[in-house]
């Protein structure tokens, strides 16, 4: 479903999203594939969107991770070792020196949009 305009491209329909949790969706990206977790707190909230690789853990699984906050972050839990990527910035908490890329999302037409 990778319909770009404009470097947007469409990942899911917003009906996609379950909220409270997250959603893995794959897009290409300078040709080749790559898994991002999408995330929304409530369905009014905005959507949130990192790639879905835990470099700790070394496995896609951050789209299966608790959303919570920390502090004044929301932030997604990883299932294996429990750090906290902030959802806004890809940065992990207990690792200031690790971050998974965070891309600009929108919903667009019902769909949501990431800014490639």
């Amino acid at each position: 479903m990778n319909a770009i305009s404009s470097n947007w491209v469409t990942v899911c329909s917003e009906d996609d999203l379950v909220c409270g949790s997250g959603v893995c969706a794959l897009i290409e990206t300078g040709g080749k594939p790559q898994q991002v977790a999408l995330f929304r707190e409530t369905a009014a909230g905005p959507v949130y969107a990192l790639d879905n690789h835990d470099p700790i853990g070394n496995a896609n699984v951050l789209s299966r991770g608790i959303i919570g906050s920390q502090g004044d972050k929301l932030v997604v839990a990883s299932p294996l070792y429990k750090q906290h990527f902030d959802l806004q910035t890809g940065e992990c908490l207990e690792d200031k020196t690790v971050k998974v890329p965070a891309w600009k999302t929108r919903i667009h037409e019902g769909q949501v949009q990431l800014k490639i």
